[in-house]
């Protein structure tokens, strides 16, 4: 695909978004891959980084082996994401603590848009199709509902973390700072980048380069074979995220890491019985705003795909 600097800014630009879903629990940078019309070409792009690419650059040059691993997507959308994560996860944790309902409705309202959008691509339901869905719906509903453990700061254990956290952030509707929760790594992971803990964020980064080129090739086969069944599953993973960014919630349990209190359990409770100031008109407002973004987001990118 011929590409001008156009298009590879919408592409840096549309990894500055991923970047950002990616950031706050709950919420999968995938999901907008997948919206934004890069998420086929993502999964296929990574999946063709082999040793294979290395004799490519011995016979024919390097150019040739660019070309041929798509190496300015890359460059693009992973610059995109690197300038995502190391600005807007300063500004996504000042929203989450200090206005968390009104980010949470913004995010409810963007993830409602996605699960309309991912399942429209199936293009015959069946019985099949359905449970497919509803399965990955209960994965990613159980997934939002267990406590995170107490996890270490051994370069092996972060490794691990980034492995597994990577392989959710490229799955939409499976958050990858979630995982990275259940797992007891986002503070240190978070601080990690907040102070430029270079050593700590190079460890993980290893672990999700192999996490990434490994899970990749999965989901490559998976579309390949048994794309509407694949769909089918994500747009219920989807689905079953919701839980998690319901703004409204009642905090069961939570646990005192140094100065600040997280929360290790909570459950989803209807406005009228949230304790505290619902904020349900702006709250509402918000919902709206994500979903029209979705909404617009596909537009452009039909508009792009018809170019």
């Amino acid at each position: 695909m011929e590409r001008n600097f156009k298009d590879y800014a919408l592409i840096s630009l549309k990894g500055i978004a991923m970047g950002a879903a990616d950031v706050v629990p709950g919420v999968s940078g995938g999901t907008i891959a997948f919206i934004s019309g890069i998420y086929e070409e993502l999964v296929t792009t990574i999946s063709g980084i082999n040793l294979g690419l290395l004799k490519e650059w011995r016979e024919f040059g390097f150019s040739s082996m660019w070309k041929k691993a798509n190496g300015n997507f890359i460059i693009a959308l992973f610059l995109g994401i690197a300038i995502s994560v190391f600005t807007v996860m300063r500004l996504a944790n000042y929203l989450l603590e200090n206005h968390p309902i009104l980010i949470w409705s913004f995010f409810f309202g963007l993830v409602i848009a996605s699960i309309w959008f991912v399942g429209k691509q199936i293009p015959k339901w069946n019985a099949k199709i359905i449970t497919a869905l509803v399965l990955g719906a209960a994965v990613a509903f159980y997934i939002t509902t267990l406590p995170p453990i107490t996890g270490t700061q051994s370069p092996f254990f972060l490794f691990i973390a980034g492995a597994i956290a990577v392989c959710a952030m490229i799955l939409p509707g499976i958050s990858g700072a979630f995982i990275l929760v259940l797992l007891g790594a986002y503070k240190t992971i978070s601080e990690a980048i907040h102070d430029f803990d270079f050593k700590t964020i190079g460890i993980v980064a290893v672990g999700a380069v192999v996490g990434l080129l490994s899970f990749s090739r999965v989901l490559k086969w998976l579309f390949l074979k048994y794309k509407a069944v694949t769909l089918a599953v994500l747009t219920g993973f989807i689905t079953g995220s919701l839980n998690k960014i319901w703004p409204w919630k009642e905090i069961l349990e939570t646990v005192t890491i140094g100065d600040k209190d997280m929360v290790i359990r909570e459950q989803s409770v209807l406005p009228q019985h949230f304790d505290g100031d619902p904020q349900l008109i702006f709250a509402l407002l918000l919902m709206v705003a994500g979903f029209l973004l979705i909404l617009i987001l596909e537009r452009v990118a039909t508009q792009q795909a018809n170019a």
